[in-house]
């Protein structure tokens, strides 16, 4: 190995992915590596040119900019550019300049998919796409940290079983740790109450010491549910508790187990269907962030977690529509609800409000308004009550101006595409995801179709909505490419929706427009675009793959959220990622912003 050879293995061997290559692939690597010292103001390559290859920066600063010299990122030490994210069909989608002077270690390309065929690590790193098919949730795929129950209630061994039988009655709580000098002495469970004082009548002042089970069967957080499983059908155990580096981080229980394998969507819809009243709908919906975090650890991709709770929210509004019409008698004339936003596009997540409106068919009276006034109102006000919260643009069936005829709407749409002034185009966008929830359907029918054919063959409405939906970009910045929130509570952290899911979400709606495609969610959309096309195959691509990255770590995000007690939101520490997530999670954005810059070029994505 040269001294320069040498140098260069240390400096990646302590990145990712070097670090996780064996020895004699990562002299390899370095071996082949190409040192470059490049002047202030000088172009490392051209957008539209054959890609360079992989570079890894070891001094200096780089910016990189898309093909209508929009500025996307810039770059510094140990930041890696070039790889397929931002390339298509071999040619590169950006320029890259040195900001400073800087020195670069190349990879030629094809030592580049030499690498890419023979070191699973490396890629595995330089692969953005996860898993497009969703894993079975079941026991033998997730972790006992997802199901356990975290700090568990804890005695001191001179705990009486009176004051122990309290605490567990108290507490509603089946089990107690006695932690010793040595860590985890034992556990007392009811069980241990059961044959080992009350049947022997022992004394109410009897220490916990004496009845407890010693030394009890334990594993480790990572463990597998069906390890929980065997431990405890072997040993005849309903309680296990859980060590890590020795200290007592959780209880699992039988409880536990059964809870986890009957969690899924279909026992919610089923239990929502059968409620009688908002209470007991509430107490089906508090559960929803259990079943996401249950579904994320699974492995399910993001667009099948989100059309799963967004079930729930369906059921929960037909079922209110069913206790309102109980309530108040027959509706006087047919009537539609309908979801717009994230429930229309079938994406919820743990953090949802309600959006949502009223077609009435055009018989409706004066009179017959009052009816549905109320209808609006139960509605709502149940969602509210199930954690769906009131939307705070008042875009909701409460509001008259949202529950009108259908030929209010009509007019509605015609102005807003003949007129397309910024509240208009605010309102298209919110009102082009619209998606039937409950009532009459027909009312529904054509109306897309007509409103997408008008606003396809108004270039000026097109052209003010393609502006419209890029006022939230990527946040790329200085910071290893990310820019975060500056002020307020979430300052630091990166807004995984705004900045995040809904620049695409917004580019969907745009091919949907553009090019009449009926298609609401954004994944669908997307790949209309593609099959009609709109995008070209490669675009079309590397946009899916950016999404499927940016909404499932913000999914991860709300998970790992709900798992340490908090209530979930939308802000990601970028602290929290590795090299390995920011790199990625980079040239997602990247992709992102590159397909913006094309559409507010009006060129559209077939370049």
């Amino acid at each position: 190995m040269t001294q320069s050879t040498e140098a260069i293995a240390d400096f990646l061997g302590n990145m990712q992915p070097y670090d996780r290559l064996p020895t004699d692939a990562l002299t390899q690597i370095a071996d082949q590596m190409q040192r470059l010292d490049i002047a202030q103001g000088d172009a490392i390559y051209h957008a539209g040119e054959p890609m360079p290859g992989l570079y890894v920066i070891t001094r200096g600063q780089v910016t990189v900019r898309d093909q209508n010299d929009v500025q996307i990122s810039v770059l510094g030490p140990r930041n890696s550019f070039g790889e397929r994210g931002l390339m298509r069909d071999g040619m590169a989608v950006t320029t890259a300049h040195a900001t400073e002077d800087s020195t670069l270690l190349r990879l030629a390309p094809d030592s580049f998919h030499q690498l890419m065929k023979s070191q699973p690590a490396f890629k595995r790193f330089f692969t953005r796409t996860r898993a497009t098919d969703a894993k079975t949730s079941d026991l033998t795929t997730i972790t006992v940290d997802q199901i356990m129950a975290k700090n568990p209630i804890t005695c001191p061994p001179g705990t009486t079983i009176h004051q122990a039988a309290q605490i567990m009655r108290d507490m509603r709580i089946s089990c107690l740790c006695i932690p010793g000098e040595n860590g985890l002495e034992g556990i007392l469970t009811i069980r241990d109450l059961t044959n080992r004082a009350i049947a022997d009548a022992l004394p109410l002042d009897t220490p916990v010491s004496q009845v407890m089970t010693r030394n009890p069967i334990t594993l480790p957080s990572n463990a597998l549910g069906t390890d929980v499983l065997h431990k405890m059908v072997e040993h005849n155990l309903g309680h296990l508790p859980i060590m890590q580096s020795g200290e007592l981080v959780g209880m699992i229980t039988q409880t536990d187990l059964t809870r986890f394998q009957a969690l899924s969507s279909v026992q919610f819809v089923e239990g929502i269907s059968g409620a009688a009243s908002v209470e007991a709908m509430a107490k089906v919906t508090a559960q929803i962030p259990r079943l996401l975090v249950q579904l994320v650890a699974a492995g399910n991709r993001h667009d099948v977690i989100t059309r799963l709770i967004t079930d729930i929210a369906d059921a929960v509004t037909r079922r209110l529509l069913k206790m309102a019409e109980a309530q108040l008698g027959p509706p006087p004339v047919p009537y539609l609800w309908l979801a717009c936003g994230s429930q229309g596009r079938q994406e919820q997540t743990g953090v949802s409000d309600q959006d949502n409106c009223l077609f009435l068919h055009d018989d409706a009276t004066e009179a017959d308004f009052e009816y549905f006034d109320a209808l609006a109102k139960i509605v709502s006000d149940g969602l509210n009550q199930c954690g769906y919260v009131y939307c705070p643009g008042d875009m909701m069936a409460t509001n008259p101006r949202w529950r009108q005829p259908l030929k209010v709407w009509r007019e509605y749409f015609a102005g807003w595409i003949a007129t397309p002034n910024p509240e208009a185009q605010m309102l298209a966008s919110v009102m082009f995801d619209l998606r039937p929830i409950g009532g009459d359907v027909s009312l529904f029918d054509n109306l897309q179709e007509e409103t997408l054919k008008q606003a396809a063959g108004n270039s000026i409405f097109t052209a003010h909505m393609a502006s419209n939906s890029l006022k939230h970009t990527p946040p790329l910045g200085l910071l290893r490419g990310f820019a975060t929130v500056r002020s307020g509570e979430h300052k630091h952290r990166l807004d995984m929706k705004h900045n995040g899911v809904v620049p695409i979400v917004d580019l969907g709606r745009m091919y949907a427009l553009q090019h009449q495609l009926t298609p609401v969610n954004t994944r669908a959309r997307l790949t209309a675009a593609r099959d009609a096309g709109a995008i070209s195959k490669s675009g079309a691509r590397d946009l899916l793959d950016a999404y499927d990255l940016i909404a499932q770590t913000r999914l991860e995000n709300q998970a790992t959220l709900i798992k340490k007690g908090k209530t979930p939101n939308n802000f990601l520490s970028p602290g929290t990622l590795s090299d390995f997530e920011r790199s990625h999670l980079r040239n997602a954005f990247v992709v992102v912003r590159t397909m913006q810059s094309a559409l507010s070029q009006g060129r559209g994505i077939l370049t």
